[in-house]
C-alpha cells in the first residue's frame, strides 16, 4: 500500500507564507511526477505546480512567481512553498504522485488527503 501525507496548511492572512509537504511511504520503487492540486468550494480540482522526478517544473499561471515546488527523489517528498498569498487561494489542497511499486510495472497515480488552506483579505 502506498499513502501520500500532507501538512503544512493553515489559516493565513493575505501576503503571507505557507509551506507544504507531502511525503510518501509504503512499497515504492519509483517515482515519477509529482504535483500539488488545489479544489476550492463550487469549484474543479485544478492544478497548482508539478515536478518530475529531473526537477523539471510546471505552474499554473495563477501561482507563478509566487509558488514553488520542489521535490527530495530519495525521501519520495515534495513541498510547495507559497508566498504572497491570496484569498483567492483558499482551497483544499492536495498532493500527487505517480508511482510504481515494481519494475517492470504499471504506474499508478496516488492521492494526498488533503490539507485546507484558507487565505484571509
Amino acid at each position: 500500500q502506498v499513502q501520500l501525507v500532507e501538512s503544512g496548511g493553515g489559516l493565513v492572512q493575505a501576503g503571507g507564507s505557507l509551506r507544504l509537504s507531502c511525503a510518501a511511504s509504503g512499497t515504492i520503487f519509483s517515482i515519477n511526477g509529482m504535483g500539488w492540486y488545489r479544489q476550492a468550494p463550487g469549484k474543479q480540482r485544478e492544478l497548482v505546480a508539478t515536478v518530475t522526478s529531473g526537477g523539471r517544473t510546471n505552474y499554473a499561471d495563477s501561482v507563478n512567481g509566487r509558488f514553488t515546488i520542489s521535490r527530495d527523489n530519495a525521501k519520495n517528498t515534495v513541498w510547495l512553498q507559497m508566498i504572497s498569498l491570496k484569498p483567492e487561494d483558499t482551497a483544499v489542497y492536495y498532493c500527487n504522485a505517480n508511482l510504481r511499486a515494481k519494475e517492470p510495472g504499471p504506474w499508478y497515480s496516488y492521492w494526498g488527503q488533503g490539507t485546507q488552506v484558507t487565505v484571509s483579505s
